[in-house]
This record gives C-alpha cells, sequence and structure tokens, in this order.
C-alpha cells in the first residue's frame, strides 16, 4: 500500500524555522518528483517546492525562494523541507505528494499530475 507520512508542522513565531519530513512507504520514490503543497483556509492548494528523487534537481516557488529549501535522503525514501525566516502567511496544511518524474513539473506543479498525498502537517506561524 502507497503511503506517505508528513511529520514536523508546529506552531513557531515569525522569523522562526522548521523542518518538515515526508516519509514514503509501499513504493521506492527513486524515479518520482515529490512536491511540497500547501493550503491556507479559504485558500487553493498551492505547489511550494519540489525534488526529483534521482537528480535532486529542485524548484520553488517565488514566495518561498531563499527561505526553504527541500533536500531527500533516498535511503530513508524521506524528503525535507527546510524552512527559514518563516512568516505568518506560511501558515497553512502542508502536504507532501509523488508524482512520476516529469521535467514540466519544475516549472508547473499541478495537483493533478501527484496521485499520491500525505494527510498533511500543521504549521502555524504568529507571534
Amino acid at each position: 500500500q502507497v503511503q506517505l507520512v508528513e511529520s514536523g508542522g508546529d506552531l513557531v513565531q515569525p522569523g522562526g524555522s522548521l523542518r518538515l519530513s515526508c516519509t514514503a512507504s509501499g513504493f521506492t520514490l527513486d524515479y518520482y518528483a515529490i512536491g511540497w503543497f500547501r493550503q491556507a483556509p479559504g485558500k487553493e492548494r498551492e505547489g511550494v517546492s519540489l525534488i526529483g528523487m534521482s537528480d535532486g534537481t529542485t524548484y520553488y516557488a517565488d514566495s518561498v525562494k531563499g527561505r526553504f529549501t527541500m533536500s531527500r535522503d533516498n535511503a530513508k525514501n524521506t524528503v525535507y523541507l527546510q524552512m527559514n525566516s518563516l512568516k505568518p502567511e506560511d501558515t497553512a496544511i502542508y502536504y507532501c505528494a509523488a508524482s512520476p518524474y516529469l521535467k514540466r513539473l519544475f516549472t508547473n506543479m499541478k495537483t493533478t499530475d501527484f496521485g499520491s498525498w500525505g494527510l498533511g502537517t500543521q504549521v502555524t506561524v504568529s507571534s
């Protein structure tokens, strides 16, 4: 059974940092691209970052570029999202999702391209 499990969400003050993890079971991530999406109340789910598990190619949305860093550990079937300089507008439920590796994903992350999703982890940035 394919499963993605996110962890690491928390309440943090503006300017703080968090590291999210996404671990897969039931399949090997080596030939996939793993994305982080987020959804704030009343807003559409948006793509935040993406990594190719075979080559480490990354993509970041403009809103997080320079603050968020995505990394992978293929041996652990896990990806990470290091989030620094967090802002209140980063508050959302963060989901990881898997898609077969497609180059076009790195210019346009569409939720419809990702067939496997985790249940999400809440990130709240507030003083």
